[in-house]
């Protein structure tokens, strides 16, 4: 039996793409994000054994959208956690795009990182040591695993031999489900960033 594992990426809240938000505290789905999260739940299948969770307020909303659904407890990993963005945290998308460094972070992932923050091959092997321990502990299960665009990216890149420099190959939007499938000690990405649509 395949062990699945499903990457989601949280629901839409009310900064999303004009703030770089990071590990700020409290920020919430809005009722848009809300909806996005319940939708996900209706096509989730097989039905999961395990709901894990970044320990970000709006990852532990969406994940427990889902686990109502399923009537499952939530796991809070701080492996499935966002990058740390550092000094960046909180700053307006516009307000980045003036910095230098901002340029470089989004044309050279493998050599940069955030002032005080994060480097992506540092979040890459975190979340992927994280899900190389998921399939070993769990053969057979379903596990949803909720998180963020670039945990969940630096996951995909890792199990598709992308390098990072490369990583706008892959988009990861609000409510999306990247799904991972092992089979015969076998790994394939059998989904990437699928959405759910009114």
């Amino acid at each position: 039996m395949a062990t699945i594992v499903h990457l989601v990426r949280h629901g839409h809240h009310a900064l999303l793409g004009r703030t770089l938000c990071g590990r700020m505290k409290g920020i919430a789905l809005d009722d848009l994000g809300s909806q996005e999260m319940a939708r996900c739940a209706d096509v989730i299948e097989p039905r999961p054994t395990l709901i894990q969770s970044s320990p970000q307020r709006r990852c532990m909303q969406s994940a427990c959208i889902l686990a109502a659904r399923f009537g499952l407890p939530i796991e809070i990993v701080p492996a499935l956690d966002e990058l740390d963005y550092g000094e960046w945290t909180g700053r307006a998308f516009e307000d980045l795009g003036r910095d230098p460094q901002w340029s470089s972070w989004n044309t050279q992932r493998e050599a940069s990182r955030p002032p005080g923050g994060e480097c992506m091959r540092s979040l890459q092997r975190r979340v992927v040591s994280h899900l190389e321990q998921v399939r070993s502990d769990h053969g057979g299960d379903t596990i949803v695993a909720v998180s963020h665009a670039e945990p969940i990216r630096a996951a995909l890149l890792h199990y598709s031999r992308i390098e990072l420099d490369d990583f706008l190959a892959i988009e990861i939007d609000p409510a999306s489900i990247s799904t991972l499938s092992v089979e015969n000690g076998e790994l394939t990405i059998t989904g990437i960033n699928q959405r759910v649509f009114a």
